[in-house]
């Protein structure tokens, strides 16, 4: 198994609305972590990227930082 967040806090599922979650693969541009950097695996980072991209169509994260 991997060691990252996501299964050290047993996370099964990435809901769009934790925000603080969301926040720690997102650098300072805004824009997504590559999975090399954020360790998940390759499924993970689908639904990392899906819950990111919902995020910023409902309004809760911006598409760029200012």
């Amino acid at each position: 198994m991997s060691n990252n967040i996501l299964t050290q806090n047993d996370i099964q599922h990435v809901d769009y609305k934790d925000i603080d979650l969301l926040k720690q693969f997102v650098n300072p541009h805004g824009r997504i972590v590559g999975r090399k950097k954020s360790g998940l695996t390759a499924k993970q980072q689908r639904e990392m990227e899906r819950a990111i991209k919902r995020a910023r169509f409902m309004g809760l994260l911006p598409y760029v930082a200012k």
